[in-house]
């Protein structure tokens, strides 16, 4: 499918006609496989991402430099921290990494601040990343400073159904562990309760989430 006709199908309500016009003629248009790194800290921006499909993991890092995932990229969303980079010529404080197969439309820095000018629908989509960043950091906080590891562990499955759509997904405990800066022994443990529960039912790489089998189909 074509990049100009992709945009109107995917983001008419969101930009104006002019506004889609230019993103075709001036972004790239990338399908990019699953587990791929996007972003590092201290990396250099160049361009910001509109998400068409899949999803990415954005982290940080802690004092010790171990990496704390901070909160899901989905449809339509573009990366609040890239765009706060851009104003500010800084270098990325964050790295990103894709969830499963993503794609993306990368748009140059440079027509950040035009488009801010030219467009409200622009303005108003970087906002309301803005806002809806700071909404899932604050989660993040809360999820740190006031949840206890199984609370947590029940939130990032939860979270991670609803990005993907699906009450089955295809994750390791291990993984789990990264993200949630936590041991794999600690997370196998609490998944195993979990599992006595009847909260998740398991597999090989795969856990499934009944409570969302109906519900998501």
């Amino acid at each position: 499918m074509e990049i100009t006709t992709l945009l109107q199908n995917e983001f008419a309500v969101e930009f104006e006609s002019a506004l889609i016009l230019e993103i075709a003629d001036c972004g790239e248009l990338r399908t990019i496989a699953p587990h791929t790194p996007m972003m590092e800290i201290g990396q250099e921006i160049s361009r910001i991402p509109l998400l068409v499909s899949g999803s990415i993991k954005i982290f940080t890092e802690d004092a010790s430099g171990d990496e704390l995932f901070l909160y899901y990229l989905e449809h339509g969303d573009t990366c609040a921290m890239t765009l706060k980079c851009c104003t500010g010529k800084k270098k990325s404080t964050i790295s990103a990494i894709t969830d499963e197969e993503t794609t993306i439309i990368f748009i140059p820095v440079q027509k950040m601040d035009e488009w801010m000018v030219k467009y409200v629908s622009w303005r108003n989509f970087v906002l309301d990343s803005h806002h809806s960043r700071m909404q899932e950091l604050l989660e993040a906080v809360d999820s740190l400073a006031f949840m206890n590891m199984e609370e947590r562990l029940k939130k990032y499955l939860h979270d991670k159904v609803l990005v993907s759509k699906s009450a089955e997904i295809q994750i390791t405990h291990a993984e789990i562990a990264r993200d949630l800066h936590s041991s794999r022994v600690v997370i196998s443990r609490l998944m195993k309760k979990l599992e006595n529960n009847g909260e998740v039912v398991q597999s090989r790489n795969k856990v499934s989430l009944p409570e969302y089998a109906q519900k998501l189909k």
